[in-house]
């Protein structure tokens, strides 16, 4: 049970992945705490993949699996993942919490992973680390029925971006050169996703207690009131230009 558990974690941690709906919130409060929720809605792939896979593969219990659930971060990781954790990354799965919602005979794959970081400085060693979290570990075997997305492969999308969060300014920036070595493994990925019409939108909404002062990403959309920000896009204007995404907000 743990490793379906792992698998789905592999699944989303990639903040490139294609085939599903990527939404990352930060709610930042006045105190300096943050909410950060990676919200991934994989289920209109599931539904076009749904109909490619074979009898033999959607008969198996584990595609008849249904979760409607939210469980400790930590405790979804196999034993063999949890014993290579150092204490501090120890500390950051068990502040997390992963909600499923799966039902893959009705075409619904949701996950959430949710955080709630207590100091700026938190927040960026959280953005930092939790794509090793998942590094940690091998993928499950080869015949596994949720294995319908080539998560090996897009696992290294999340550490493509470097963060430097304060109490007043949240900036994250792509390394091109990761960035370029990601495409690379991911080509016949993401080649599937657009043979398949399926257009990969990635949005980032940021509230604030306060109204921001200045943004540099002329994309992002402010709100009347200056305390949300909503940046977004698609993998395929990413591709084309990896620094689309790339925001500085001092507030």
């Amino acid at each position: 049970m743990k490793k379906l558990y792992f698998l789905i974690i592999l699944l989303v941690t990639c903040m490139c992945t294609s085939c599903v709906d990527i939404v990352e919130r930060y709610n930042f409060k006045a105190s300096g705490a943050c909410d950060v929720i990676y919200d991934f809605d994989m289920s209109r792939a599931v539904a076009v993949l749904h109909n490619l896979l074979s009898d033999s593969v959607t008969a198996t219990p584990q595609f008849a699996m249904v979760k409607d659930t939210v469980m400790n971060l930590y405790s979804a990781l196999p034993d063999s993942t949890q014993d290579k954790l150092s204490i501090e990354q120890t500390k950051l799965a068990k502040s997390s919490n992963l909600a499923i919602d799966m039902n893959l005979k009705k075409d619904i794959m949701k996950v959430s992973i949710r955080h709630q970081a207590d100091s700026p400085a938190g927040l960026e060693y959280y953005l930092q680390q939790l794509s090793k979290l998942a590094n940690y570990n091998q993928l499950a075997k080869k015949g596994n029925a949720v294995n319908i997305f080539n998560a090996q492969q897009l696992i290294a999308g999340q550490d493509c971006y470097s963060y430097q969060v304060t109490t007043h300014k949240f900036c994250r920036i792509i390394d091109k050169t990761k960035f370029n070595n990601f495409l690379k493994k991911t080509q016949s990925t993401f080649a599937m996703a657009k043979a398949m019409l399926i257009d990969m939108p990635y949005k980032v909404v940021l509230n604030f207690a306060k109204p921001v002062k200045k943004i540099d990403n002329k994309k992002a959309v402010l709100s009347a009131d200056r305390k949300q920000v909503i940046l977004q896009t698609n993998m395929d204007e990413l591709i084309k230009n990896p620094t689309v995404m790339n925001l500085q907000i001092d507030f």
